[in-house]
């Protein structure tokens, strides 16, 4: 599957986030510790979305192994940013390798990150995309599982969903379409993170005026707590809070 994590925080270098740290986001791309049954290694690519001063989105994103990429590692250094998500993919069975397919996915003031699979897919996904606008369908970035619970969730955005319900309402759609999905989920509008578990694992670390949650634990150990299978997490600066996504309030 993938690695992917989200920062809020005062404003660091990419490369401070992603390149510098102990079991930093760029060795999980060749050294990924937990990976459960979707991979060994996460070369098909790699993103990073991050928000300017004035809160605006954009992003880096390529279709090959973050080690081999030369031109990020200089962006990374000169790039500083108080709110970002990043991913290192590892491409499923039949998905392409493509940008389009590297999360994180932008739009508007939003980042989304999906590391697992949709089983089934593509039919499983055919009734939860039929609602979705014909200009969505013909628009998506890649013809991928992920990219789809994109455009799904995006919809639930637009009309004005809380994201935290909106995140939530799209696993159960998407559970009771394609069971045996992994669908761990991480979305940001720049000022909280939003995280699903659903198979895979991620952490969570508070403290020092920053947030991050991460599919493994990157820097300091200290500090890292696992969040438990099948949960939503939703957290800032300040709280971190994390509900089952099946029996209310952990």
């Amino acid at each position: 599957m993938c690695r992917h994590l989200g920062y809020l925080g005062p404003a660091v270098s990419l490369a401070e986030l992603l390149l510098e740290p102990d079991h930093s986001l760029l060795e999980q791309s060749w050294a990924p510790n937990d990976m459960r049954g979707g991979g060994t290694v996460n070369a098909d690519g790699f993103g990073v979305g991050w928000y300017r001063t004035d809160g605006t989105v954009t992003g880096y994103r390529a279709a090959i192994p973050m080690w081999t990429d030369e031109s990020f590692r200089q962006t990374a250094v000169d790039v500083r940013s108080g709110a970002a998500v990043a991913s290192v993919r590892s491409a499923t069975v039949g998905m392409p390798v493509a940008v389009g397919a590297c999360a994180p996915f932008a739009d508007d003031r939003w980042l989304f990150s999906h590391n697992g699979r949709v089983t089934g897919w593509p039919d499983s996904l055919a009734k939860p995309a039929a609602r979705l606008e014909i200009v969505d369908l013909l628009t998506l970035p890649a013809l991928t599982d992920s990219a789809v619970l994109w455009a799904l969730l995006r919809q639930r955005l637009t009309e004005g969903t809380e994201p935290d319900l909106a995140v939530r309402e799209m696993v159960d759609e998407v559970v009771a379409a394609a069971p045996d999905s992994r669908l761990n989920l991480l979305l940001t509008d720049g000022t909280r993170l939003i995280a699903t578990t659903w198979w895979h694992s991620l952490w969570v670390r508070r403290g020092e005026g920053a947030v991050a949650v991460a599919s493994e634990p990157f820097g300091p150990e200290a500090g890292w707590v696992q969040v438990p299978d099948r949960c939503l997490l939703v957290a800032d600066t300040e709280h971190v809070q994390v509900t089952s996504l099946s029996e209310g309030k952990r």
